[in-house]
């Protein structure tokens, strides 16, 4: 799979954490084949977002690459998207389209066990997404399995900073974050939506 894809991928992480409250519908217990076959359908239908500025997905940016969509069945804006950021979160994201195999198979200690993740609360999950974005904490290269954290470790604070932060920090400093473009907005390059779009926040003050 092409890197592009996942730093299409990336930015819907990025736009989702800095953009979009996070969904508040209830939990729904959905097995890893109906999750895969969610985003195999996203993948195929380009619904996964494109520009993290503008929002657009990529078959609003390239029409003519995808067939044109069909109204989802029963389901909300916020209920794809909050599936999304579960299949990245756990790597149920197909990385090989021949055998089907999974970024979680095949960079297993890249993400959480299944069995952790099923016994997490909804609030749980939401934290640890939004403490892997900020963190750099997420897959950038299908084919190594390199996080953006290992790819540009200048751009993240350390883990074990991260590790003595109380949640209301973590959450204090993603506000900060989203507040001044502080988010990786590229995944190939590790360019923040602060260096892509200058004008549109504030500089940072030296501390």
């Amino acid at each position: 799979m092409k890197r592009s894809y996942f730093t299409a991928i990336t930015l819907a992480i990025a736009t989702l954490s800095a953009g979009h409250a996070l969904a508040a519908d209830p939990a729904t217990a959905k097995t890893r084949e109906q999750v895969r076959a969610e985003l195999l359908e996203a993948q195929r239908t380009g619904n996964i977002v494109a520009n993290a500025e503008t929002g657009e997905l990529l078959n609003q940016v390239y029409p003519g690459r995808y067939a044109a969509e069909v109204l989802a069945q029963g389901k909300t804006r916020a209920e794809v998207q909050a599936e999304l950021r579960e299949a990245v979160r756990t790597g149920n994201i197909v990385a090989n389209a021949e055998t089907g195999e999974t970024l979680s198979q095949l960079h297993p200690q890249n993400y959480p066990a299944q069995a952790v993740a099923q016994a997490m609360t909804r609030a749980e999950v939401q934290a640890e997404l939004r403490e892997a974005v900020r963190t750099g904490d997420i897959v950038a290269n299908a084919e190594t399995g390199e996080k953006l954290n290992q790819v540009y470790p200048g751009r993240y604070a350390t883990e074990v900073m991260a590790q003595g932060k109380t949640r209301a920090e973590v959450r204090a400093e993603l506000i900060e974050a989203q507040r001044t473009g502080d988010i990786v907005a590229n995944g190939e390059t590790g360019q923040k939506l602060n260096e892509l779009y200058p004008n549109r926040y504030s500089a940072k003050s030296v501390n």
